[in-house]
Parts: structure tokens; sequence; C-alpha cells
């Protein structure tokens, strides 16, 4: 039964535009990060073409590897939570807004399939966006030759990236509730760009590491210097996290009024 269900939703993405577009969004991500670093390396050509090479130097910015690694797990850590907002609203919320929640929901199937199934749809969608953004990545920081190259730089890069991008699925059942309560997608995305500033003001306190979404501006040192490993606490408290949102799901799915 679980597997019709979740062969339905592959299905139902079969057309769907919504994930051509956050491939092409994610993918133009790393293509502005390789532009303000040619404009770092060149500024004098950069300045030639009207790009402002000075204010891109005074950001911080630097042409190297470990600066480019950095700039990755920045988008697929933060940017990833926003863009996961999107997959979960769409996959969630798309079946009020269509209303067909209704015929989904009076199927003889157990709604928490539907939740595990979304979920799943959702990891899927979002781990096939990062590796196939990760390994365009990778070329594009070839292809400019960056210094500071080396195969245990790549390796923790990688795994940083990898790290960065888990984090953000295990925050995704909480918008997949807020999806199921709102009975649509813009509250959800909402609740995530919300709780991403509440993440940047908690992450300059000594709560960052209790408070999931401070946890990956925590890692990378968006609010403080980066961290070579999260403490423990933080994962415990990511899984719960992860747990809580699952259930809240099920449950709101479950006994909760979801009429139109």
């Amino acid at each position: 039964m679980f597997g019709q269900v979740l062969a339905t939703e592959f299905v139902k993405l079969r057309r769907a535009k919504a994930t051509w577009a956050t491939l092409a969004v994610l993918a133009l991500m790393p293509l502005g990060i390789a532009l303000f670093m040619w404009i770092v390396r060149e500024p004098g050509r950069a300045a030639q073409l009207g790009l402002l090479g000075t204010k891109a130097s005074l950001t911080g910015i630097e042409a190297t590897w470990p600066a480019y690694f950095y700039m990755l797990t920045l988008i697929f850590g933060v940017g990833g939570m926003l863009l996961l907002a999107f997959i979960v609203a769409y996959l969630f919320g798309r079946e009020y807004s269509d209303a067909t929640a209704k015929n989904m929901l009076a199927l003889p199937v157990g709604r928490h399939w539907f939740a595990v199934a979304k979920l799943l749809v959702a990891a899927v969608w979002w781990m096939a966006l990062v590796a196939i953004v990760l390994v365009e990545a990778l070329a594009i920081g070839l292809a400019m030759d960056l210094p500071g190259f080396s195969t245990a730089l790549a390796a923790t890069g990688i795994a940083r990236v990898l790290l960065a991008a888990v984090i953000s699925f295990l925050l995704a059942p909480v918008v997949a509730w807020i999806a199921v309560w709102s009975r649509g997608e813009v509250a959800p995305i909402a609740f995530s760009l919300v709780m991403l500033a509440l993440g940047n003001l908690f992450g300059k306190t000594g709560w960052a590491e209790w408070f999931p979404y401070s946890i990956v501006p925590l890692l990378i040192g968006m609010v403080a210097d980066p961290i070579d490993s999260l403490p423990a606490g933080s994962y415990a408290v990511l899984a719960a996290t992860f747990v809580a949102g699952i259930a809240a799901t099920i449950l709101q799915l479950r006994f909760a009024d979801n009429a139109q």
C-alpha cells in the first residue's frame, strides 16, 4: 500500500515545473559565487565591464578554494532551508490549493503514509538537487583554477556541504506541519523566513547550539567563528525537531479537521 502511495507522489512530479525551477535556482548559485570571485581576481577587467570590483573585495570574499567551499556550505545550508521550505510547501500545500486534499484523505489508506511518502519525495528531490549542483560547483571551481586545492580540503569541504544539506532537511517536517495546518503554501514559506531571522538572532547568543535554525549559521561561522564540529546537543535538538515535525504532521492529518 505504501509503495503505491509513494509511486503516486513521484508520478505527480513527472510534469511538474517546480522541480526544474528549484534546479535552476540552485544551479545559479555557484555561478554567482564564481562571478564574485572573478571580480576579486580581475578587478580591472570587472571595472571595465561596469562591475564593482572594489566593493566585492571589501566584502571579504577571497578567490580561493576554502572561501569557495565556505560559500557553498552557506548556499546548501541557509539557502537550502528556504528552498526546502518551497519544496515541502509545494508537496503538502498544493493538495489544498488544488482542492485535492479531501480526495486524497478519503482514500482507504492510512493518512500517515501520505506524510511519510511526501517527505521521502522531498528527501529524494533535495538530495538530487544537492548532488547535481555540487558536481556543477566543483567543475566550476576546477575550471577557474582557484588556488589552495587539496584532496583533504575537498573531502572536508564536501562533507560540510553535505552536513549542511542534511541539517536543512531535518527541519523540513516542521514546515510540512505548517503547510497542513494552514492548508496552503504561503504560511510555511513565511514561517521559514521568520525562523531564519530568529536563527540569526539567537545565533549571536549562547543559545545558538540549542535553537534548530541557528545550527547551520553556527556551523559555517555566520554568527561567530566557524566550528570544526557541532556539539552533541545540537544533533539531539535536530533529531528531536525532525521527529516532532513528522509526528505533528501525521497527527494533523489524522485527527484535525482537514475540510477544505
